[in-house]
């Protein structure tokens, strides 16, 4: 009866693992997702005209990236105008449909998460956050334009086993204005897509979001006022952030989700940690010790921490070669010394 027994256990045993096993298999594509990582080291990658190649992706992994934000664009005329248009031929490659599905798949083959991140970019550079409609009809147009934007690029999430989708990024004045409308595009998005949601808020607006319990991660821009000085330095970044870390920490854990950083970022320029969200071109001045201060206090201050996700920087260009450099004072840390801090602190993690 001993030996029965312990050949019916046997397999039984044999029979479990070989279903696993078979269900295993059956769910190959979905395997980056279910990948477990422990920080999401990210990069906020931006399209290019061409097709992304192998060797622009040896430089993600160069710097121990991750994770990247693929960005695709919709376009509207002004901030009261409700249409959006995207996936046109004069886009750059990376911006579209096509773009987005060839990097993914060649980020993916190279071991390399991803969040869709699609965008609305307003003509002249205007900030998204002021987005508002002058009529009732006009916000329903809006509204249709954004769910056919946002569902395409979910379906293709989807598709190709994408780890997070971004549901939006910084629309403050839309999402107050009609709440009861993002709860419903959620509810659309959950039906075409069934991995890690998110909404990309400002540093200043995270806290009025009313739909966080149905995504999984609060998503924050991160561009936190940590410091007045020209070149702060180290011990002042990590001292900025001490409030901003207090109110992070007991936001996530009100809310009982981590807090993940869609962006953050400094330009390399004098007074960086002021204002970091600025990019006027009247900000000529070159200072790449702040910008790579900056990081080492952020880096020293928050990726440790357990109510953490991780986070995005903004922004990497795909030709490695042609971008940052000594004379460059905006947000990229390529070819500069931050380059180097990214490369440590992603490394420790």
């Amino acid at each position: 009866m001993i030996l029965l027994h312990r050949f019916v256990h046997g397999m039984l045993l044999f029979a479990i693992i070989s279903g696993c096993a078979q269900k295993k298999n059956s769910s190959e594509e979905k395997i980056f997702q279910n990948l477990t990582v422990s920080k999401i080291n990210g990069l906020s990658l931006v399209a290019a005209p061409d097709s992304l190649a192998t060797k622009n992706i040896a430089f993600l992994k160069e710097v121990n990236a991750n994770y990247v934000t693929v960005m695709p664009f919709g376009f509207i005329r002004s901030l009261s105008h409700p249409e959006i248009i995207y996936d046109q031929k004069w886009q750059w490659f990376g911006e579209t449909r096509e773009g987005v599905t060839q990097y993914v798949e060649l980020l993916h083959k190279n071991e390399i998460h991803v969040m869709m991140k699609p965008q609305i970019w307003v003509w002249n550079g205007e900030f998204t956050g002021l987005v508002e409609m002058a009529s009732e009809e006009d916000w329903r147009q809006l509204e249709e334009t954004y769910k056919n934007f946002i569902l395409d690029f979910a379906k293709i999430t989807e598709a190709k086993s994408i780890e997070i989708f971004c549901i939006g990024t910084e629309l403050e004045k839309f999402i107050e204005h009609r709440p009861d409308y993002w709860r419903e595009l959620i509810a659309e998005v959950k039906k075409v897509y069934n991995g890690k949601l998110t909404y990309a808020a400002n540093w200043d607006e995270y806290r009025r979001v009313p739909f966080w319990d149905a995504l999984d991660y609060i998503g924050v821009d991160a561009y936190f006022p940590v410091s007045e000085s020209e070149t702060p330095t180290v011990e002042e970044a990590i001292a900025g952030w001490e409030r901003w870390k207090k109110e992070l920490k007991v936001f996530s854990e009100k809310e009982n989700k981590k807090i993940l950083f869609a962006e953050y970022g400094y330009r390399s320029v004098n007074f960086s940690g002021k204002e970091p969200w600025k990019s006027h071109r009247e900000m000529t001045s070159v200072n790449l010790e702040a910008q790579a201060n900056l990081l080492e206090g952020l880096y020293k201050s928050v990726w440790g921490e357990d109510w953490f996700a991780g986070g995005f920087l903004w922004k990497w260009f795909v030709l490695n070669e042609k971008v940052g450099g000594p004379d460059d004072n905006q947000f990229t840390p390529q070819n500069k010394p931050a380059e180097l801090i990214v490369k440590r602190n992603y490394g420790g993690y």
